[in-house]
């Protein structure tokens, strides 16, 4: 029996189209896998389907009932309910408290019934195998119990489809086999879920069947049961036949290592053991949360390791990041708003932020004209479109910001440059003249290590493209090959799932 049809949707936002024709059919008592790459459309198919925009064009048939424009409250009380990646409980509330939140169950006297709802709770974990404490605070419980918690208070609400966005991203194995069990479980009842996520063992070992978005375009769907297929078959038609437009890597000798992680261990990470060579550029990639960010974090100092070295020039680094700052290693964090801008500051203030930072011992007062000259010869340099030095940094186009804070590090001589996700929030112009910046600093000696979701970047300038899965090194491929397939069967554990199924034939 199908309770779900959304047919011919599309969806365009300021002239840009964001899905186009899109169909997803979900049957009673089934896991449905969706499926696709950052920006294919997922999110905002789940998001006309709830309520929470609305769809340009296509119908919505939810339990043999037509939706022209559903409303977040329409929808709920339909029985759709949307556990998202970002959870969403009350940590200042017990668990009892959010499973009833805006559902209270009240006296004759109008006040909230603790001792009935503490009852209920317990029932509710009994059925569903939930090992919780009712009366526990939500602040108190693992990522893992959040999680759960949620889900309950979903099928509290006599949710008949559940969304689950990326459910397993902060689980061990034994919690992701506890919530596989779960599903299962309900699955039996006839509860249906929409199960998005990016790793295809979960997929294989969950779901029944799956569609595929590609580009905001509908590329696939299960024609039996994904048991049927195999995760190569799948990636690729998550991917596609993409291509890199503009061909812009350049190969170059290149020194002597410069830069080595061994057991370099910290939060989202462990046992990473790599080397960097002088003039080498390193791509980190992976599924959000791979760890490669925290790992990028960690070796200038942002988080603190737990374990192994990271050492530059053969000297261990540790402490504030002002000693890693004084060791040649500089970064930029992927978000720059909160952690490269200072907006109350002018670009020259900006620039010479972190030369003032090492030597203000030194050189307590700012030599303005001294600094002015410098700013001047990087502004050449990287070919930074700014007026006058004393306007607000705010001023500048994200591409141009991010040229200031790379002049940021090169006033001080860094030669280890960490650069997390460098071309985030920036335009295609932008993108490709800091491309040809990142070759240049090669190409002039510099270690360079990026760490980024976009395959074609890496193909740009990569000498070397490190894969993780869940906070390991999974694969190193050489420039040579580096292609969406490939890394994606690395960044999925695809290739486990490969292998597995192989070793059962």
């Amino acid at each position: 029996m199908t309770i779900l049809e959304m047919n011919h949707i599309s969806k365009s936002f300021g002239g840009a189209k964001a899905l186009s024709d899109v169909h997803l059919s979900i049957e009673k008592g089934e896991i449905h896998a969706l499926l696709g790459e950052n920006g294919a459309g997922k999110s905002t198919l789940m998001n006309i389907l709830t309520g929470v925009i609305p769809a340009d064009e296509g119908t919505i048939t939810f339990l043999g009932k037509q939706y022209p424009s559903p409303t977040i409250q329409q929808m709920e009380a339909a029985g759709i309910a949307f556990v998202h990646q970002e959870l969403n409980v009350i940590n200042d509330l017990s668990v009892s408290d959010n499973i009833f939140l805006c559902r209270e169950i009240k006296t004759k006297f109008g006040l909230i019934d603790q001792k009935e709802q503490l009852k209920r709770t317990r029932q509710l974990f009994e059925d569903l195998g939930v090992d919780m404490n009712p009366s526990a605070m939500v602040s108190e419980l693992k990522a893992s119990e959040k999680q759960l918690l949620e889900i309950c208070r979903a099928l509290y609400a006599d949710a008949q489809l559940l969304i689950l966005d990326e459910p397993t991203t902060s689980l061990s194995n034994n919690e992701i086999d506890h919530l596989f069990g779960i599903l299962r479980r309900l699955k039996e009842q006839g509860k249906s879920f929409i199960f998005i996520s990016h790793k295809m063992p979960e997929v294989f070992a969950i779901s029944d069947r799956y569609t595929v978005l590609r580009n905001g375009e509908f590329v696939a769907e299960a024609e039996g049961f994904i048991r049927d297929t195999d995760p190569h078959a799948i990636t690729s038609f998550m991917v596609g036949k993409q291509y890199v437009d503009t061909e812009v890597y350049q190969p170059r000798p290149l020194g002597d290592v410069v830069l080595k992680l061994e057991g370099f261990t910290g939060e989202g990470f462990e046992d990473i053991n790599l080397e960097a060579k002088r003039g080498e550029i390193i791509a980190f990639t992976g599924l959000a949360g791979c760890g490669a960010s925290e790992l990028m974090q960690t070796m200038f100092g942002v988080l603190p390791s737990t374990g192994g070295t990271f050492s530059v020039y053969g000297k261990p680094l540790q402490g504030p990041v002002v000693s890693f700052m004084k060791n040649s290693v500089a970064m930029l964090p992927s978000n720059r708003k909160e952690n490269s801008v200072v907006p109350d500051m002018s670009i020259l203030e900006n620039f010479y932020l972190a030369e003032h930072e090492i030597s203000k011992r030194k050189k307590p007062f700012i030599n303005t004209k001294e600094e002015l000259a410098r700013y001047s010869a990087q502004k050449e340099a990287l070919r930074i479109k700014a007026g006058n030095s004393s306007d607000s940094i705010s001023s500048l186009s994200g591409g141009n910001q991010q040229k200031v804070f790379l002049a940021r590090w090169l006033n001080i001589g860094a030669d280890i440059l960490l650069f997390d996700n460098p071309t985030q929030g920036v335009d295609v112009g932008a993108k490709e003249e800091i491309y040809k910046l990142i070759l240049d600093f090669a190409q002039q000696g510099k270690t360079v290590i990026i760490n980024t979701l976009e395959i074609p970047e890496i193909q740009k300038v990569a000498d070397r493209c490190v894969v993780f899965y869940e906070g390991k090194i999974v694969k190193i491929f050489d420039h040579s090959e580096v292609n969406e397939h490939n890394v994606m069967m690395y960044s999925t554990n695809a290739i486990e799932t490969t292998r597995e199924g192989s070793s059962h034939e």
